[in-house]
């Protein structure tokens, strides 16, 4: 009888032949790492970094507003790089949506106010502020990162095209327009905690919107 399982172990020996220790050794349990778990953590890491930026985040802190630990996040994601990489997609997808959910504009220059208003009010806000912060971090010339923006920058403009688009806007005018727009939407957004005048930013959003209209 084995030793070890107290079975007739057929890997630990075979019938007539001289009780020896055990050749195998006992499973160790593992827990299996969840594409699901995955998922919803990632939902509600990008809450939390949309609420407490992402600048000095810290995991551990992270972890327990999941219910986890820091050692868990680590297992699931593989990395620190890897589950910020996810937040940054998922919180580019939300807004995205948003853009997506917008009604036509009635035309090329009420587009680009439509579509300040839109990046101004949630979740786009925050949303952009994340991927500001993410600049500011020198994370985006790097792996994983540099995918994952590449990927959300195509995503981004393909929305504002889209947008542009469902507004009358056809042809290579939308996408010269959408990145016109996103260019100087992020100059926009890099000075806003800066801005002392909303009244100059609102001429600064008119002037934008005369230009982007000149190009038709």
């Amino acid at each position: 009888m084995c030793s070890k399982c107290y079975t007739q172990c057929s890997r630990c020996y075979s019938p007539g032949q001289r009780l020896t220790a055990p050749t195998h050794r006992p499973r160790e349990t593992v827990i299996a790492k969840d594409p699901q778990r995955r998922a919803a953590w990632t939902e509600v890491a990008t809450d939390y970094v949309l609420e407490h930026g992402l600048i000095g985040l810290s995991l551990r802190p992270l972890a327990a507003e999941l219910g986890t630990s820091d050692r868990m996040l680590l297992y699931h994601f593989g990395s620190k790089d890897e589950l910020v990489a996810d937040v940054l997609r998922t919180s580019n997808d939300r807004g995205v949506a948003q853009i997506d959910a917008l009604a036509p504009s009635t035309d090329l220059r009420a587009a680009v106010g439509d579509l300040w208003a839109a990046v101004q009010s949630e979740p786009a806000d925050r949303c952009t502020r994340i991927y500001v912060e993410a600049s500011a971090l020198g994370l985006f010339g790097r792996e994983p990162y540099a995918s994952v923006v590449r990927r959300a920058n195509a995503l981004w403009t393909a929305a504002l095209v889209g947008h542009l688009t469902r507004s009358g806007v056809t042809g290579p005018l939308a996408k010269r327009a959408a990145e016109l727009i996103d260019a100087a939407f992020m100059g926009f957004q890099l000075d806003l905690p800066l801005d002392v005048d909303p009244d100059a930013r609102a001429r600064s959003v008119a002037d934008l919107a005369d230009a982007v209209a000149a190009l038709a």
